[in-house]
C-alpha cells in the first residue's frame, strides 16, 4: 500500500520494512558502482526545511534526492520569514503554493511533522522532531546491521548513553525489535526510561553490560543540550563509566563486537580515539548507508495520496 509520509517507525508493519531494507540494497549498489543517478523522480521537488542544524541528515536527504534526479530546494530557515516570526502554518501554506512534492523537516518539537502532514498533500518526511523520533535514521541503522547480519534475529544490540532524550535509541530500538533483534538500554539512572517497549534490558554497569554478549554496541552522542540539569558530574567522568575507553575497547575487540554511532562523535566521551580505526566499526557504513536508505524512502512515498493517521513511537 503507498504511503503519503513517513513519519516514524511504529506505524510501520514488518512487510514495509523488509520492502524499505530489500529496495535500499540495490539504490546502493547504484552509487558506489558507475551510476551516480537514475531518473526515478525527475521533475519532482524536494524541499528541505531544519528548524535544527544538521549535517548528515540534511546532506544525505540533498544526495539521496538528487541521485534520483529530483529538484532540490533548501528553505534557509535562519534567513527565512520563520525569524520574523511567520508561523509553521504560514510557511507551510507558502511551500504549499511552491507546489513541492515531498517535505524533508526537523524540528525540535515533537509532533510537528505529523501536524504538517495533515496541512499539505505533499509528502513529508520526518528528520527528527524533539526527543520523539528519527525514522529514517533508525532504517538506515537496520540496513546496516543486515549487511552485517542478512538474518538479524536473536542478535544482541546494546545502546548505550542519554536514552531518555534519544530519538534515535527510540526509533531505533523499536525498529530492530520488529526485526527480531534483543535490545539492551545502558546509561545514567536519570536518562534511561524506566516504561517503554517490553523485552528491553537494561544495565547499570558496562561491564555487565558485556557479560551479556551484544554482538553490536550503539554508542549514542551525549545530548547537554537537551538536559535542563546535568546528569553525571562532567564529560570526562561519563567516560570512565559510560565510554568505550582503552581498556573496554580492547575487551569488545577481542570480541569482535562491532561498534555503531549515528554521529556526530565526541572523540574521548563515547568512545576513545582507536575505535575510529577499528576494523569492526560501523560508523562510516552508517552514513554511506544513510543514502541508500532515504533513496528507498523517497522513491516509495506517493505525494497526494491518502492513508491513516500515525501511531506515535512510546517511551
Amino acid at each position: 500500500m503507498a504511503r503519503k509520509d513517513f513519519l516514524d517507525i511504529a506505524s510501520l508493519t514488518r512487510e514495509e520494512v523488509d520492502h524499505l531494507l530489500d529496495q535500499a540494497t540495490p539504490f546502493k549498489e547504484l552509487f558506489t558502482r558507475s551510476v551516480k543517478k537514475v531518473p526515478a523522480l525527475k521533475g519532482k521537488s524536494v524541499l528541505t526545511l531544519f528548524y535544527e542544524p544538521s549535517t548528515r541528515t540534511h546532506s544525505s536527504f540533498e544526495v539521496a534526492a538528487k541521485r534520483l534526479s529530483a529538484d532540490v530546494i533548501d528553505l534557509d530557515v535562519p534567513h527565512s520569514s520563520a525569524v520574523k516570526g511567520e508561523t509553521v502554518k504560514d510557511t507551510v501554506d507558502t511551500l504549499q503554493a511552491m507546489r513541492a512534492d515531498y517535505i524533508v523537516v526537523r524540528h525540535k518539537m515533537s509532533g510537528l511533522p505529523q501536524a504538517i502532514a495533515r496541512q499539505t498533500k505533499a509528502s513529508v518526511i520526518n528528520a527528527g522532531d524533539g526527543a520523539h523520533a528519527h525514522p529514517t535514521q533508525a532504517l538506515l541503522d537496520a540496513f546496516t546491521l543486515k549487511e552485517v547480519f542478512p538474518s538479524p534475529a536473536g542478535k544482541k544490540v546494546l545502546i548505550v548513553g542519554d536514552i531518555l532524550h534519544s530519538r534515535v535509541a527510540r526509533s531505533t530500538s523499536n525498529l530492530f525489535l520488529k526485526l527480531g533483534v534483543e535490545v539492551g538500554f545502558l546509561g545514567p539512572g536519570s536518562l534511561v526510561p524506566k516504561l517503554g517497549p517490553a523485552g528491553i534490558t537494561r544495565f547499570t554497569d558496562f561491564e555487565e553490560a558485556l557479560k551479556w554478549g551484544p554482538d553490536v554496541v550503539y554508542l549514542l552522542r551525549v545530548q547537554m543540550e537537551r538536559q535542563d540539569v546535568p546528569s553525571f558530574p562532567g564529560l570526562q567522568e561519563y567516560h570512565r563509566v559510560y565510554g568505550v575507553t582503552q581498556e573496554r575497547f580492547k575487551q569488545i575487540q577481542g570480541e569482535g563486537t562491532y561498534i555503531m554511532h549515528p554521529g556526530p562523535v565526541n572523540r574521548g566521551v563515547e568512545l576513545c580515539h582507536e575505535v575510529m580505526d577499528y576494523e569492526h566499526s560501523l560508523i562510516n557504513q552508517q552514513v554511506e548507508n544513510g543514502i541508500a536508505a532515504r533513496m528507498a524512502v523517497l522513491y516509495w512515498l506517493k505525494p497526494g495520496t491518502s492513508e491513516g493517521e500515525p501511531q506515535h513511537e512510546t517511551d
